[in-house]
């Protein structure tokens, strides 16, 4: 009998075909790979030493920049959601750090500094996300700024960010590349607008740089269940996994786990995994949210706890102490959990907590 705990194993094989398979939608394009909330929680450093071929790393805050440095990265690294202090930029200098800029407290900030050398940027449009992003009608001056500053490489990159290209059929996607392109087109600065499903689903959108981030992960970022990871033709590249540490027998009108919240309707077989919401497996995920057991789909039932989650193994089951379950990854797509889970892929997947172990392959 081999027990597991509860362990997270990363393919970067699959990393790297993702990767492959993403350049396919944009031959021509360069590739900032997103490797924000610690590499979509597959490993922050992991991930980009398995990315040599990627041409610049995107992170959300300036600590992730710094640890990548600190690992012996020297890919440019782009901060997404840009500096949020003026004694920031030196920093950014130091270590060839570049930076969004998407608002006017950023842009006082970089022309009024002293730096030893100037900053690489992006300028970020709000196009119709309204989230990050100068006003349309600020760009030529925010634009003629930058220009003008020393603190500045004249290089800048022209960007912005699709709200809804997820979904094919909404039509703010072609609203915004409207705008973008309205806005840009006179320029010929790079230009960044695709994300993950833009990258996928938009050609007009991919320019000269693509930002691929769920994506590289082997998660669909499309809404359509249709549109699934394996029609896109990528594969996961977390699979969480942990195994049987019980095995016993329930008989009907027996209850199992906290709040007697599932009865079992016929004498069955209910197996008990090590993992839980301890571990970022959701809480919230219902009975029936699928969980694999020696390769067959079994039922999730009663709550999740700290710890442990139980499944209804069948009244013939023949497992046993020690066998494997897969929560998500290989042959069961994390997708598929966030909905039972009514959640989103992204995250279950930020949420693996320090405790699960780590298995690279």
């Amino acid at each position: 009998m081999t027990l597991t705990t509860a362990t997270a194993v990363i393919d970067r094989q699959a990393l790297v075909d993702n990767f492959n398979r993403v350049k396919t939608f944009a031959p021509k394009a360069k590739v900032l790979a997103v490797l924000k909330a610690n590499g979509y929680g597959h490993g922050l450093e992991r991930i980009a030493r398995a990315l040599p071929q990627a041409d610049a790393f995107g992170v959300a805050r300036l600590d992730e920049a710094l640890a990548l440095r600190a690992a012996g990265v020297v890919k440019p690294i782009v901060l997404l959601e840009g500096f949020f202090t003026e004694q920031d930029l030196p920093i950014l200098a130091v270590n060839n750090l570049q930076t969004i800029v998407h608002n006017r407290q950023q842009l006082d900030a970089l022309t009024r500094a002293r730096l030893e050398k100037p900053l690489k940027v992006w300028l970020k449009i709000d196009t119709g996300m309204h989230r990050l992003g100068i006003n349309p009608e600020e760009f030529d001056e925010f634009y003629q700024a930058l220009s003008a500053s020393d603190n500045v490489d004249p290089d800048i990159v022209l960007m912005s960010h699709l709200g809804c290209a997820d979904d094919k059929e909404n039509p703010v996607t072609n609203s915004q590349l409207a705008l973008f392109e309205q806005l840009t087109s006179t320029y010929n600065n790079e230009k960044s607008l695709a994300n993950s499903a833009g990258s996928y689903a938009w050609p007009q959108t991919r320019y000269d740089w693509i930002r691929p981030g769920l994506i590289l992960y082997g998660v669909s970022p499309m809404a359509s269940p249709e549109q699934s990871a394996q029609s896109l033709g990528i594969k996961p590249v977390m699979t969480l996994q942990s195994s049987l540490i019980a095995v016993r027998s329930l008989k009907a009108g027996e209850a199992v786990g906290y709040g007697a919240a599932w009865v079992s309707s016929e004498d069955t077989t209910i197996g008990v995994i090590a993992i839980g919401y301890g571990d970022g497996y959701p809480r919230h995920a219902g009975n029936g949210t699928p969980v694999l057991v020696n390769g067959r789909r079994v039922p999730l039932v009663g709550r999740v706890s700290m710890d442990m989650i139980t499944v209804d193994l069948g009244k013939d089951s023949q497992d046993q102490v020690g066998d494997l379950a897969i929560l998500w990854g290989q042959g069961l797509p994390v997708e598929e959990i966030a909905l039972h889970a009514t959640t989103i892929p992204y995250e279950l997947l930020c949420n693996i907590t320090r405790r699960v172990q780590i298995e690279v392959v």
